[in-house]
């Protein structure tokens, strides 16, 4: 069996997964597809020295026989882009979040179910030296039973490509819920085991960005904060934080916290930036011990390095398109939610 080859469609996102697959010594990506003449000549050709590079993901699909897509592409088009590469006979990693809602993401499990192809979602937060250490840690029982979990990502004032597609809610399908927030839920829910939820009351906001967005003359009709508080069948609890603007204090604070019946876990960002500590903490007898997880952590292996394994060793691969869609069901719940003012209930 030669090397998997590999097709990247879209090279803004599109381009750490080129890095990502090319971690992989099984794995080759020999095409890619950005309708962006520029980015596909600057990204495609002269940055990534890609051998086949095309203005449209569906001469991609037609002309290159993939073993595996990346879709990572403005969030509206990931479900028809899925579905097209997994029809092409190739399996497929979706960026996050894994559609515009879960009507989207249910089609999408569907198609993977009927090509007979692996979906797996890009959940890249679970993907760290850190948060393995903590899965790991968790699996031992140390925790005990995880009743509660709070999980945030909250930026100061960090618009991603202001007045573009980000803040569009056609093209995105709304604002840092579904951008930041996605991320931060599915690593708690991973961390719980992803139980079955059962209902969630929420707030979404959009006080700041709307005004800047205003004053600047920009396009922007997405929250700027929202916040939810879920209920899961198990009886275990979660809440949710996301912004892109909001009057705290750190530039950028991520912080996931799980309260367990033996202990409980914190993982944190440190200043303000994108590396991370974790803490384990719990009592003994009948005394209050912390743990901290110091360097150096065994690495830990990407997303795009993880599919091609699972791939090419025929075995189970995490993120899927199964929790995508419960991502998906909450993430619809908090807007619906929000914008109802009352608790939904999850089906």
């Amino acid at each position: 069996m030669g090397k998997l080859k590999v097709g990247i469609i879209g090279l803004g996102m599109g381009g750490a997964h080129v890095n990502g697959f090319r971690t992989h010594p099984e794995a080759e990506v020999v095409a890619v597809a950005d309708k962006d003449p520029k980015r596909l000549d600057d990204r495609g050709r002269k940055e990534f020295n890609i051998p086949n590079c095309y203005l449209s993901a569906e001469e991609m699909l037609k002309k290159e026989k993939l073993d595996i897509v990346s879709v990572a592409t403005p969030n509206k088009f990931h479900k028809p882009l899925t579905i097209a590469a997994l029809e092409s006979g190739a399996h497929v990693l979706c960026e996050k979040p894994m559609a515009m809602n879960a009507k989207e993401a249910e089609g999408m499990c569907a198609a993977a179910k009927k090509a007979k192809k692996r979906l797996m979602i890009n959940f890249s937060f679970r993907f760290s030296p850190q948060s393995y250490a903590m899965k790991k840690e968790i699996e031992t029982g140390a925790l005990g039973d995880i009743y509660f979990a709070r999980t945030q990502w909250l930026r100061r004032r960090g618009m991603p490509g202001f007045g573009g597609w980000f803040g569009t809610k056609a093209l995105s399908g709304g604002g840092p819920l579904i951008d930041l927030g996605v991320h931060r839920l599915d690593l708690a829910l991973w961390f719980m085991g992803y139980p079955k939820p059962s209902w969630v009351m929420a707030g979404a906001y959009d006080h700041i960005a709307s005004r800047i967005a205003k004053e600047q003359g920009k396009t922007y009709d997405v929250e700027d904060f929202a916040a939810g508080f879920m209920q899961f069948k198990n009886g275990a609890t979660l809440e949710l934080e996301a912004s892109w603007a909001a009057n705290i204090k750190e530039r950028e604070l991520m912080e996931t916290r799980l309260l367990g019946t033996k202990g409980g876990m914190l993982q944190r960002n440190l200043n303000e930036g994108y590396d991370f500590e974790a803490e384990f903490y719990l009592e003994k007898n009948g005394c209050q011990y912390d743990m901290k997880l110091h360097p150096p952590v065994p690495a830990a292996h990407c997303s795009m390095y993880h599919f091609v394994d699972s791939i090419a060793a025929g075995k189970p691969h995490t993120a899927t398109a199964e929790e995508g869609l419960t991502v998906m069901k909450l993430l619809d719940a908090i807007y619906e939610s929000a914008a109802k003012k009352r608790p939904v209930e999850i089906k």
